[in-house]
């Protein structure tokens, strides 16, 4: 009877990895080329429990790590520079700046966003030059 159980279990394990070799592996997604999100993008920053928006903002992203910018209403574009890259995300960061939403404070700001094709959703963290911390949220839609 043992031979029997053995017998089974080594034919239902072969014929399961048999399965298995020929099903194809799920795709590994790629990560993130600039080109892919290029353009011009009009976003919101938002912050508390109801995600009140405080700011609107244009991001203009190259394709390449030069020349992104993030310009505010009535305001100077503002430099961005690329720090970290992978899967869906992009890591940038600016400043210091003029804040926007503590009128006569410096300001630097960390975003990360996560693209998904005319899509674009994260975070930010504003450093202040008094030492606080603000975060909140932010969204985008590329302009056709």
């Amino acid at each position: 009877m043992n031979r029997a159980v053995l017998f089974s279990t080594v034919l239902v394990a072969g014929s399961a990895l048999a399965a298995r070799a020929q099903s194809p592996a799920p795709a590994q997604p790629r990560d993130i080329k600039l080109s892919d999100v290029a353009g011009t993008w009009e976003g919101k920053s938002m912050v508390g429990p109801n995600d009140s928006v405080f700011a609107t903002w244009v991001l203009t992203a190259t394709a390449d790590r030069k020349g992104w910018t993030e310009k505010f209403p009535n305001r100077d574009p503002i430099s961005l520079r690329i720090t970290a890259m992978g899967g869906d995300s992009v890591v940038t960061e600016m400043g210091p700046y003029p804040s926007v939403l503590r009128h006569g404070q410096m300001v630097t700001t960390r975003h990360v966003v996560h693209f998904k094709g005319n899509t674009m959703s994260g975070a930010f963290e504003a450093h202040y030059a008094t030492g606080d911390v603000a975060r909140g949220k932010l969204e985008a839609t590329r302009k056709k």
